[in-house]
C-alpha cells in the first residue's frame, strides 16, 4: 500500500497521547493516512494492516517520565493537583500539578497563565507543573485515575470550563469600501495611545504588502488575507496586547473563522466586530479611488457590493453608520468599549 500522510490538529494529538499514554482504551478518530504527524513534522504514528502504532508525541510528557521524574526526586508518596491552585492552606509541600488543556497549542496562553498562578503559590514547596492531553471542559478521564497515572494521589482540583482571558483584545472593522473602516481605525489607535495602550495597526494595504503578499482578491485569497489577519491578532491579543484591524472582511463564515482564531489564543470575549455599516450609494458617492466606477464598468471582478456579495454581519458588537456619527465620535464609542473590556 502506498505511504500517504497527514498533519494532525491540537486536539487530535492529544487524542493520540492519551491513547498512546493508555488514559484511554477508545482509538481516537483520526485521518486515515498510512502517516500521522505533528505540526513540526514528526512523525508521531502509523497504520498498519488498519492498527494504530504510536511512536512518540513529544508535545506530551508522558505519565512513565513523570513518574520517573518524582521517583529521582525522591517523592515517596506524591500527591497531585489538577487545574489552578486551590487554598495554598490546604496545598501540601510537594506537588505535582496537573494542567488539562487538550486541544490548546503548546505557546498557549492558557498553559502559561496556570503555570503563573502556580509559580505565585510555589514558595516554600517543591512543584512540579505538567500540562496533560486531557479535555478540561469535558474530561476524557477522571481526575484521580489521571492523577494514579501519573503516579500520584489526588489531593483536588480547580478546573474551569473555559479558557481564562489573557486581557487583550482584537478589534476587527468590517464594512464596505469606502464605509470609513480604516480612517475610523486609524482615530481609535490614536485614541489608544493617547490613554497610554499599546497597540497594533493591521490594515488593509500594509497587510497586503507584508503578511499577504502575493494574494489576489478572488473569494479563496480574500478568506486567507482575513484569517491571516486573524491568526495575527489573536497572537498579539494572547500576550495581552491590543489589535486593531480594519479589512472588508466581507463573508460571515471566515470572519467567524478570525473570531475564533484570537478567541481561542486569548480566551472568550476578546474580539470585537465593529460594523461599519455605510449604506452601498453613501460608499459610492465618496469613491475618492474611483473603484466603484471601474467595478461599475466591469474594469474590477468580484468587487464587494457591486459583483461579490457583501454579507451583513448579525453579531456585531458595535454597529457604526457614518452618515451620522462623525470619524471622532465613532472611534471614541469603539474606544469606550475597548477600555471597558481591557480595565
Amino acid at each position: 500500500m502506498a505511504t500517504s500522510r497527514s498533519r494532525l490538529s491540537d486536539a487530535q494529538l492529544a487524542a493520540l497521547a492519551r491513547y498512546g499514554f493508555g488514559l484511554t482504551r477508545e482509538v481516537p478518530d483520526l485521518p486515515a493516512q498510512t502517516e500521522l504527524e505533528d505540526a513540526e513534522g514528526v512523525l508521531v504514528a502509523t497504520r498498519e494492516d488498519g492498527q494504530l502504532a504510536v511512536r512518540e508525541v513529544p508535545r506530551w510528557r508522558s505519565p512513565a517520565a513523570v513518574r520517573e521524574e518524582l521517583a529521582r526526586r525522591g517523592w515517596d508518596a506524591p500527591v497531585a493537583w489538577v487545574g489552578r491552585p486551590g487554598d495554598p492552606a490546604d496545598l501540601p509541600g510537594r506537588v505535582l500539578a496537573l494542567l488539562p488543556v487538550a486541544g490548546t497549542g503548546p505557546d498557549s496562553a492558557v498553559v502559561s497563565a496556570a503555570a503563573a498562578e502556580w509559580a505565585a503559590v510555589a514558595e516554600g514547596r517543591e512543584l512540579v507543573v505538567v500540562p496533560v492531553p486531557v479535555t478540561a471542559a469535558d474530561p476524557e478521564v477522571g481526575w484521580p485515575a489521571l492523577a494514579a497515572a501519573y503516579g500520584a494521589e489526588l489531593r483536588g482540583s480547580r478546573v474551569e470550563a473555559t479558557n481564562p482571558r489573557t486581557g487583550g483584545l482584537a478589534v476587527m472593522f468590517t464594512g464596505l469600501s469606502g464605509a470609513g473602516k480604516s480612517t475610523i481605525a486609524g482615530r481609535l489607535v490614536e485614541l489608544l495611545l493617547e490613554s497610554g495602550k499599546t497597540v497594533t495597526l493591521l490594515d488593509g494595504d500594509e497587510v497586503r504588502t507584508h503578511l499577504s503578499a502575493g494574494l489576489g482578491f478572488s473569494k479563496a485569497d480574500r478568506d486567507t488575507n482575513v484569517r491571516r489577519i486573524g491568526w495575527v491578532a489573536g497572537q498579539i491579543a494572547k500576550h495581552g496586547g491590543l489589535a486593531v484591524c480594519a479589512p472588508i472582511a466581507p463573508y460571515a463564515a471566515t470572519r467567524a473563522d478570525a473570531r475564533r482564531l484570537v478567541e481561542d489564543q486569548a480566551g472568550p470575549g476578546s474580539f470585537v466586530l465593529v460594523h461599519v455599516a455605510t449604506p452601498l450609494e453613501e460608499c459610492e458617492a465618496r469613491d475618492r479611488k474611483g473603484l466603484y466606477a471601474k467595478a461599475r464598468r466591469g474594469e474590477i471582478p468580484e468587487f464587494t457590493g457591486i459583483s461579490d456579495p457583501y454579507e451583513a454581519p448579525t453579531d456585531a458588537g458595535i454597529t457604526i453608520d457614518t452618515r451620522s456619527s462623525s470619524i471622532d465620535d465613532s472611534a471614541r464609542l469603539v474606544l469606550a468599549h475597548v477600555l471597558a473590556a481591557t480595565r
